[in-house]
């Protein structure tokens, strides 16, 4: 009887020994599942909400000219003042944040600020967000951040579309304008057009042909007339436009260049100054 006793405790002390492995296993699967999720969420929301100075957003706004027409997407919009201000100028406005608190916040003000009907607020990653119709695109966030956002901006954004950063830059792509507001630092960049290749065009019966380097907004050009080498200065390229100058040293031609960028071609004139004439033609470039 005894020994039937001592059996009895040792499955009872053994079941109990086992719901506890059982339920301190469930206990750190729990812990483990609770770390990772807060762990995801401090690195959705790595980049604190700061709100920008009301003068910080006036000049953001300013530097990029927004006005009638324009779509305005806040990367990070926080309360929605930079959406709220655009629309008040007329322009269309949507703000993005991951914060559902700073969701209500910036409804419940764009409301209050009577452009309900002209703004959205949304939810959701920067990363997953459709830049291409925005014609203007702000941003309040970090370095890090800018950085790994800089090829989706400038894959996804049309040239000629306008960028503004308060306080932080984009690494090696210079910035086109800078303005310091108060304590504030304000970057802003046309989107270029992607002119990198060999280009070729005619005029006059004359083939011409031009190598294009570029990095971000920068541009390197090298240009012949045939198999003759012409020097080329007054490089620029902004958005979707392009213009510089070209000189023959030995027929002294001069050759002033402006145009259009639309995939693989561009469009525009040439002015060409001869030593007593001057003359207006089309200029029609290919990309090879």
């Amino acid at each position: 009887m005894k020994r039937n006793i001592d059996t009895q405790m040792q499955n009872i002390h053994s079941n109990s020994f086992l719901s506890k492995k059982k339920f301190y296993s469930l206990i750190i699967i729990v812990l483990i599942i609770v770390c990772s999720n807060l762990e995801s969420d401090a690195q959705q929301l790595d980049v604190p909400y700061v709100p920008t100075p009301e003068s910080v957003v006036e000049k953001m706004l300013d530097m990029a000219q927004v006005g009638q027409g324009d779509y305005v997407i806040d990367l990070g919009s926080g309360d929605g003042r930079i959406v709220i201000a655009a629309a008040k100028r007329g322009a269309y406005g949507h703000g993005i944040d991951l914060d559902p608190r700073r969701i209500r916040e910036a409804r419940e003000n764009a409301i209050k600020a009577g452009v309900e009907d002209k703004v959205i607020f949304m939810e959701g990653n920067i990363f997953n967000t459709d830049f291409s119709r925005a014609s203007v695109v702000t941003m309040y966030l970090l370095n890090s951040v800018n950085i790994q956002l800089r090829p989706h901006l400038l894959k996804n954004l049309k040239p000629g579309s306008r960028l503004v950063s308060h306080d932080f830059d984009m690494g090696s792509w210079n910035a086109d304008q800078f303005f310091r507001e108060e304590t504030s630092d304000i970057y802003f960049w046309v989107i270029p057009a992607q002119v990198q290749g060999q280009w070729t065009w005619n005029i006059d019966g004359k083939s011409f042909s031009m190598t294009a380097k570029q990095e971000f907004q920068e541009i390197e050009l090298q240009m012949k007339d045939g198999n003759n080498l012409l020097p080329v200065t007054n490089n620029l390229l902004k958005g979707d436009r392009i213009s510089f100058t070209a000189a023959n040293p030995s027929s002294g031609e001069k050759y002033i260049y402006s145009g259009r960028i639309e995939g693989k071609q561009i469009t525009g004139i040439v002015q060409i100054h001869r030593k007593n004439e001057s003359a207006i033609k089309d200029w029609n470039a290919v990309l090879q």
